[in-house]
């Protein structure tokens, strides 16, 4: 069979790039020997266009709504399974056993605890500091702790730094959640599973028994699964290219929070809520649609759309079911909240704008009203969402240290600016 490739002329310059071929997916154009051939780049703002790396991972097909954890659809994940399992899955490849399963979760398990000394780093933080710069700040202090998993080298290490952050993520979180409304911290109790121990450490108080409600505890382990990875989104490209440079793992991954915490990616559910909170009733919705169609109106409908899904996000449907039953174990059957977003969700799936361009409810739509609805104030979202996607960040990271081919990231530019000039002294110059 004869090897696909595709001709490229610049000038003069004519060059065959090879066309490589994915599981499934569309095929990519190799153009890493473009620039010694022909001395020119490519110009692609965002990388929208680019595949910056090899992966076996998570595969999207944005046209036709599917999300691929190592091939299983998303929908069987979050329905059968678990977040732990999930864990598993994006770590090793392949679902496990039963015996691996509880080795894994054993393992986890043993390392919930964070080490006494990192109480002490809350002191330093002001009440009011957001639980994101707290996320930051703490998970890149890991690696002042653990000094025994920052040889990238070390197969052994790295899976103990990967099994170390899967399992004190949750107990950082909660303590951010626990510092910034004044209440004393809660240690994680072991015979508890992964998710109702993280609502435990959020929610209990010394004084009062606490009893998890496994609804809720459910409900957060499918979100924590829609969430475990997407690919190769920014905060994603972001601990790749951190760990490109042989950077430790901790300090990778407090890179990729760091980016998560933009607006524009894992703040999308909070202004999903804010916005729904902004309309306030239903009787308003025709007027925020109407500025929504209208070009000279910078309101922008959030939740709805996706840079890469052009159908509806597979984990919406998900996530609405979800929000149902949250809402409904807690009794909450009239929330204005609720309201607006079905109706809007109503017009979204029927209005000839919507559909024209595309603009389908996404994850972050119902997610911020079920967080909310669980307890969770708005700046705890983006917490939740590093939480869950530590695994996605440490598998692909993991993926790329272990990948011959990869080498220190270096994105090259298109430079407009001056021209080489000569320094003139200060006392010349006009």
């Amino acid at each position: 069979m004869t090897a696909k490739t595709a001709t490229l002329t610049v000038g003069s310059k004519t060059m065959e790039l090879p066309v490589k071929s994915g599981t499934i997916g569309p095929d990519v154009i190799d153009i890493s020997k473009l620039y010694g051939a022909t001395h020119n780049f490519t110009y692609d703002p965002g990388f929208t266009s680019t595949a910056s790396c090899e992966s076996k991972i998570t595969y999207i097909d944005g046209d036709e709504g599917v999300l691929l954890y190592r091939g299983y659809p998303i929908e069987q994940l979050a329905e059968h399974g678990d977040f732990l399992e999930t864990c598993y899955l994006l770590l090793y490849g392949e679902l496990p056993t039963k015996q691996q399963y509880d080795d894994f979760t054993g393992r986890v398990t043993r390392h919930t605890m964070v080490h006494e000394q990192m109480t002490k780093f809350f002191t330093g933080y002001r009440r009011d500091a957001h639980p994101m710069s707290v996320m930051v700040g703490t998970v890149g202090a890991l690696a002042a702790f653990y000094h025994d998993s920052l040889d990238i080298a070390d197969p052994h290490q790295r899976m103990v730094a990967s099994i170390r952050m899967i399992a004190k993520m949750p107990t950082i979180a909660a303590m951010a959640h626990k510092y910034t409304i004044g209440q004393p911290f809660i240690f994680p109790e072991n015979k508890l599973d992964y998710a109702s121990n993280f609502l435990r450490m959020c929610f209990a108080v010394p004084c009062e028994e606490y009893k998890v409600n496994p609804i809720l505890a459910r409900a957060l382990d499918r979100i924590f699964i829609l969430h475990a990875d997407h690919e190769q989104n920014a905060s994603t490209s972001t601990v790749r290219l951190a760990g490109s440079s042989g950077a430790n793992p901790f300090a990778c991954i407090a890179a990729g929070i760091a980016c998560l915490w933009g607006p524009a990616h894992g703040g999308a559910n909070e202004a999903a809520l804010a916005m729904l909170q902004e309309i306030g009733s239903v009787d308003r919705i025709p007027e925020y649609v109407r500025r929504a169609k209208d070009k000279n109106d910078p309101f922008r409908l959030m939740g709805f759309g996706h840079r890469v899904y052009k159908n509806y996000d597979p984990r919406a449907k998900i996530m609405q079911k979800t929000c149902h039953e949250v809402l409904g174990t807690l009794g909450i059957k009239d929330d204005p909240l609720l309201d607006v977003a079905m109706e809007l969700e109503r017009i979204a799936l029927s209005d000839e704008y919507f559909i024209e361009k595309k603009l389908y409810p996404n994850i972050d739509f119902y997610s911020g009203i079920t967080l909310k609805a669980m307890g969770f104030p708005t700046s705890m979202f983006t917490v939740l969402f590093a939480l869950a996607r530590t695994v996605g960040w440490i598998a692909q990271w993991k993926e790329m240290i272990e990948d011959p081919s990869q080498k220190i990231g270096r994105p090259r530019q298109l430079y407009t600016g001056a021209a080489q000039r000569d320094y003139v002294d200060v006392t010349d110059r006009r």
